[in-house]
């Protein structure tokens, strides 16, 4: 029997995976590539090639259909690297290579944006969209119709045959006021033009049809939906099955990110916060520099997964760690000067390595505290994404020192997550086919299937 299928693509640095998934949501097909390492400089520049994005997204699509003759693909929704920039004619034709999400040469442009935007918009900084968009305006000479595009946005394009057009929460970072969905008066002092702002649609609204020339290129049935894309982090978040305010998601990386459902927005850059516009919600959060790039300085693989069979997370060691890779915090404590505290270090690995765990907890505890300080709802529960949510030590480590259920996804996979957005027709919540009041029924074998794992 053919199957309805929805597609989710995630377009990463290092690496293109596409998963289709059924109306029940069991994954029916997976596909994945490598990318080509962006080309780096000594300025601080990060740049790629689009044509090789396009290039892998017709390779992965192509082993997936392949794969999957069982199902007739009914919608595809992708997401891309937030803040990932270039600029294209109105034919969807790069005028250069596209400046990736840690391009750092935008500084002069920053400042341009400094002194006209709000000091709470998240288009401050060299790393945002708008920065790299005002810098690319200023290396390429552009002409009239050119088209500012993210990542996510022009391979969209490609598909649909239509370029121009992007999701809030992609433009968060162009300059987007998130409540609206509008573009602010104050970007009209910076000069854009010629470059066209896209036209800004919620993720997983219809963009159209799959074109001709991409259906062959593909796979691809013409009849499949092409809808509105999202950014990496965000479809991640709709993979683990957070919905309800409340609901917190800690991704346990290189760094420690925390990010909770509310219903309204919190903009705190002092404290490095702030929101994405969630469906009918908002996700709120913030970075701190500790993670496991601090445990990677002392011990491999093998050491930590030795060493944390030996733990005592009901025993605390006393050690009052504040782990940092090197001096600076972003969140829950703003301030470029703070130090690492790993000292004193005994004797005893595990006692150390225990004492990192600890530290990290602390300050992902104190996050959530600062998260509630400026409005957010208590987290309730909090899903657990990244490499150490496997580590049953730490969870214990965390489950003490947060006080609530702490769960590691079954589901994390940003793909996932958007091919989640491309069966529902939108961020997963009321009004789609993923209800929040479900949640942890058991009812919807969706969130059954993605939400939690203890």
């Amino acid at each position: 029997m053919i199957r309805s299928g929805y597609i989710g693509v995630d377009v990463g640095t290092s690496g293109c995976r596409a998963v289709a998934i059924d109306r029940r949501c069991a994954i029916v097909a997976e596909a994945r590539t490598r990318l080509p390492e962006p080309v780096r400089d000594a300025a601080g520049g990060v740049e790629q090639d689009p044509l090789v994005w396009r290039d892998a997204l017709v390779r992965v699509l192509r082993a997936l259909t392949a794969r999957a003759a069982a199902f007739t693909p009914q919608a595809l929704c992708l997401d891309g690297t937030s803040a990932t920039l270039l600029l294209c004619d109105p034919a969807g034709r790069p005028l250069g290579p596209a400046l990736m999400y840690n391009d750092g040469r935008s500084r002069e442009a920053a400042e341009r944006i400094a002194r006209v935007a709000p000091p709470a918009s998240p288009a401050q900084g060299a790393g945002s969209s708008l920065a790299k968009l005002l810098f690319l305006k200023q290396r390429l000479g552009p002409g009239p119709g050119t088209l500012a595009q993210h990542q996510a946005d022009w391979l969209l394009g490609y598909l649909s045959g239509r370029y121009g057009v992007s999701d809030w929460n992609n433009c968060l970072k162009l300059g987007l006021e998130p409540r609206t969905g509008r573009w602010p008066p104050w970007l009209a002092r910076l000069g854009i033009e010629p470059v066209a702002l896209p036209r800004v649609v919620a993720p997983g609204a219809e963009l159209g049809r799959v074109n001709a020339t991409a259906a062959r290129a593909t796979g691809l049935p013409e009849h499949t939906r092409i809808l509105a894309g999202t950014t990496d982090s965000t479809a991640a978040v709709v993979a683990t099955g957070a919905v309800e305010p409340g609901d917190a998601v800690t991704c346990l990386g290189s760094t420690l990110v925390l990010k909770i459902v509310g219903r309204e927005p919190i903009t705190a850059p002092r404290y490095g916060v702030y929101s994405h516009r969630f469906g009918e919600r908002w996700l709120i959060g913030g970075a701190s520099n500790s993670g496991g790039a601090v445990l990677r300085r002392y011990f491999d693989d093998a050491e930590l997964r030795a060493l944390s069979a030996t733990l005592g997370p009901d025993r605390p060691t006393g050690l009052d760690y504040y782990p940092l890779p090197a001096p600076g915090e972003r969140f829950p404590t703003s301030d470029d000067t703070l130090q690492p505290r790993l000292d004193p270090r005994p004797a005893d690995d595990g006692r150390f390595l225990q004492g990192l765990l600890e530290g990290i907890a602390r300050i992902e505890a104190a996050g959530y505290r600062r998260l509630r300080m400026l409005g957010a709802p208590p987290p309730r529960l909090v899903l657990t994404t990244g490499g150490g949510a496997t580590n049953a030590a730490w969870t214990g480590i965390r489950k003490r020192l947060l006080g609530i259920p702490v769960m590691a996804a079954t589901r994390q996979e940003a793909a996932y997550g958007a091919a989640l957005i491309a069966r529902t027709g939108g961020i997963p919540g009321k009004g789609s086919g993923l209800d929040p009041g479900e949640m942890g029924s058991g009812l919807d074998p969706c969130l059954q299937g993605s939400r939690l794992k203890t």
